[in-house]
């Protein structure tokens, strides 16, 4: 529960971070065909989660590494100005945010995963969080 301390999440939001998990796009239903049950050696990822007061495509809690798959509606420059300033948010709290818009990834997953799987890498030797509790 010490998570949910750090990240007191509404009911609102967590609603809505599940509704939005049966309404992913085909981009991110083959990133988490991908990545899920740590299909990406043995690194674990959440999807649709809530970081109050935002919500992520897709987290791997143990590098603190966003993964976030970018649609239409993120290329008006609107969107643009609050998806920065939304990244700047979550970076302040120490996360890293990896964005690919859909096309980007559809086109070549393999490198996209890669690209990922480096980062989770680098991230997890660094970091001191961990999934798994030291004995």
């Amino acid at each position: 529960m010490e998570q949910e301390k750090r990240n007191p999440v509404s009911g609102r939001l967590r609603n809505f971070a599940k509704d939005q998990r049966s309404l992913s796009t085909h981009a991110e239903a083959l990133f988490w065909s991908q990545v899920r049950a740590g299909r990406l050696s043995g690194h674990k990822f959440k999807r649709q989660v809530p970081i109050t007061p935002y919500i992520v495509d897709f987290l791997c809690p143990s590098a603190r590494l966003i993964v976030e798959l970018d649609g239409e509606p993120h290329e008006t420059a609107e969107r643009r100005k609050r998806d920065a300033a939304r990244d700047a948010w979550l970076r302040s709290q120490d996360f890293e945010i990896m964005r690919f818009s859909n096309e980007i990834f559809l086109g070549n997953p393999q490198l996209a995963l890669g690209t990922v799987l480096a980062a989770v890498t680098r991230r997890s030797a660094m970091s001191p969080h961990s999934e798994r509790p030291t004995r």
